[in-house]
């Protein structure tokens, strides 16, 4: 019976499930198909769906799914698989992959086993990530109370809403507790917003926890990453160029003085297989 082939890929442990929708048609249900996949008991298991598609502008477009369903704009250790996917399957000419994504457009190029991304312009107004409170005014020294104390966090947009919140220690934050309660507080986060902790080492190291909006704890994010060095450099705490240790491995992240910001990473293929949800049934409920 028909099905959905895939390919399973991880990013510094952040793993995804990519579907070739130059080969194959994807449902029309991609929430629901989403869910489903990406369930670690139920399904394949992953912290999201991503297909691979033709863009209309570029070659290449690139939509995620998180496992609740929600799309995202943009994932940063999923479009570093994204890129040795097509380089892989013999679809990119060269190095250097233009891609559309729900963050605009963004160039990649591999670099040995490494993938190097043009993240773009990092924005850090409140209207920009967005935060409560007046638009045109610097998402920093943003107050939060957890358990009795007061910590202050900075908003950065990476193409998706981050808040960052630097601590003494990252490996004592209750992050399956304060994590949920941050990403869902409408009141300060419109749109929801994915939660880093962050722990700093020195002026070119930090430690980098995250539960990502729409996924949970997750063992990387690369745009958090990117969101996180942003916020750090711009608090003096670091300088722009910054090694983040992530649970899942490592990412170089270097930021520009115009605020673009550029991710270096690996990626990896780990398995391939054809998504049949009982030999197909799914696929065909949702089309």
């Amino acid at each position: 019976m028909n099905g959905i082939p895939f390919v399973k890929m991880h990013g510094c442990g952040n793993d995804f499930i990519l579907v070739d929708a130059f080969e194959t048609p994807p449902p029309a249900n991609l929430e629901a198909l989403a869910r489903r996949v990406n369930d670690r008991r139920f399904g394949i298991g992953g912290d999201g769906l991503i297909l691979v598609l033709p863009g209309a502008r570029l070659p290449f477009r690139m939509r995620m799914f998180n496992p609740d369903g929600s799309e995202a704009e943009m994932c940063g250790n999923g479009i570093r698989c994204f890129a040795k996917f097509v380089h892989e399957r013999g679809y990119a000419e060269g190095p250097e992959i233009p891609v559309e994504t729900g963050a605009g457009e963004l160039k990649l190029v591999l670099e040995g086993e490494d993938v190097r991304v043009d993240m773009g312009i990092a924005r850090t107004k409140k209207g920009e990530v967005p935060v409560a409170g007046p638009p045109q005014e610097e998402a920093r020294d943003i107050p939060v109370t957890l358990d009795g104390q007061q910590y202050r966090g900075f908003g950065v947009s990476m193409g998706n809403p981050h808040f960052v919140i630097p601590v003494e220690d990252v490996a004592s934050v209750p992050l399956a507790e304060w994590g949920p309660r941050l990403e869902r507080n409408f009141e300060l986060f419109p749109n929801g917003a994915n939660i880093h902790f962050v722990q700093v080492l020195g002026a070119e190291e930090i430690v980098q926890r995250t539960w990502e909006r729409g996924a949970g704890a997750t063992l990387a994010c690369g745009t958090g990453a990117c969101a996180c060095v942003v916020a750090c450099s711009e608090l003096g705490l670091t300088s722009r160029n910054v090694l983040v240790h992530l649970p899942g491995g490592d990412l170089r992240i270097e930021v520009e003085e115009s605020r673009r910001v550029w991710m270096i990473g690996p990626a990896e293929a780990v398995y391939e297989g054809t998504w049949t949800d009982e030999l197909g049934r799914l696929a065909s409920e949702i089309v």
